[in-house]
């Protein structure tokens, strides 16, 4: 069994997993550790401009609808703005489709600015939405948590990033509420 979500979506998982809600830890704090994040995940070339402060806010608002989604895909609420908010990152970075000279088709961003790198996110996101593994991608039901995860469970049903963690905690939470005492 391969440790690896298809189409690459293990990235758009990391990116949403900048954020550790339990922990209180971001990642993307500032616009030179979006620039840190980027360029170590070989989106971002040295030579690109440094991120500014409108930059880091339109990541936030990318990695957060990306969360929203994933929320969606394990039984949480629409929320209508997440696909605005992809539709508007992927039009900002001018992703497209490249046609190689081998035949190959190919799904890039036409920048190679932060714009470029928040568009090469939804790449994987593209693809898997192609063959349903996306819908795979969801995000941790506990309120506390909501870490981001790959569903790898033969019928879809995962609920909880670690059931050892999160599913026990939950479960030991409505245990206690319907406890007598």
């Amino acid at each position: 069994m391969t440790t690896h979500a298809p189409h690459a979506i293990d990235l758009v998982i990391d990116f949403v997993n900048t954020l550790d809600i339990e922990a209180g830890t971001d990642e993307l704090a500032t616009p030179d550790d979006l620039a840190r994040w980027f360029a170590a995940k070989g989106l971002l070339g040295a030579g690109a401009h440094k991120p500014s402060a409108d930059d880091r806010d339109a990541a936030i608002r990318l990695r957060e609808a990306l969360r929203a989604l994933m929320l969606e895909h394990n039984g949480g609420p629409r929320d209508e703005r997440s696909a605005r908010e992809l539709e508007h990152a992927a039009r900002r970075g001018d992703l497209g489709v490249a046609f190689a000279a081998d035949g190959s088709v190919l799904l890039r961003p036409g920048h190679d600015d932060l714009a470029g790198a928040l568009a090469a996110v939804l790449v994987p996101v593209a693809h898997g939405a192609s063959d349903g593994s996306w819908l795979r991608a969801k995000a941790c039901r506990a309120s506390d948590c909501q870490w981001a995860f790959y569903d790898r469970s033969r019928n879809r049903s995962g609920t909880w990033c670690d059931m050892a963690v999160c599913g026990n905690r939950t479960k030991v939470r409505a245990y206690r509420q319907r406890a007598p005492g």
